[in-house]
This record gives structure tokens, sequence and C-alpha cells, in this order.
């Protein structure tokens, strides 16, 4: 999927309250795609007129939700993350029953 796939994937949809919200125009600096299991995550760092942000889009068989950090956040938004990833990596997965 192309950068401008996904900046017109995330205009809202008709049938969603934001729909009546104007649209700001989006300039995407720079952008990394990765693909986890059946997700594919799309980090977009975008500018609009009110300032830098992280769009994180999740897409999961053509269903898409994603979520917005403001840039002044993405350094606190990286440290929980780094937080919980090396959580995530103490922590091993107990043994199925049988």
């Amino acid at each position: 999927m192309t950068d401008h796939e996904y900046r017109d994937a995330s205009a809202p949809d008709p049938g969603t309250p934001l729909a009546g919200r104007p649209h700001s125009e989006e300039r995407i600096l720079h952008t990394e795609k990765i693909q986890i299991e059946r997700k594919v995550f799309v980090f977009s760092l975008r500018e609009n007129s009110r300032g830098r942000f992280l769009r994180i889009t999740e897409d999961v068989g053509g269903r898409r939700d994603a979520i917005i950090v403001p840039a002044p956040g993405l350094r606190e938004f990286g440290e929980a993350l780094e937080a919980i990833a090396l959580r995530a990596r103490e922590e091993s997965p107990a043994p199925a029953a049988v």
C-alpha cells in the first residue's frame, strides 16, 4: 500500500460523527510499516496546520483503526511503549494446559 492509499483511507466514513468535521490538509513527513501476524501497522509522522503528530493505523483484513499522538507527547509515548515491551520480554506465557 502506498502512503496515498492510507491518506485517503484516513478520512472519516460518511456514517461517523466526524464526517461533518472539516478535513485539514496533511503532509506526510515519514512512514514506517510493519506486519505482525495478520495485522499491518502503519506509523505516519504527519503535519497539518495545528502541528505535527503520529498517526498509528492498524489494518486487519481491510478494517482500519487509528490513534493520533501529538508530537509533544511522542517521547512519553515511546517511553511507556518501551517499558511495556521490556515487561513483555521478561514474562513468558504459561504453557497450554493439556
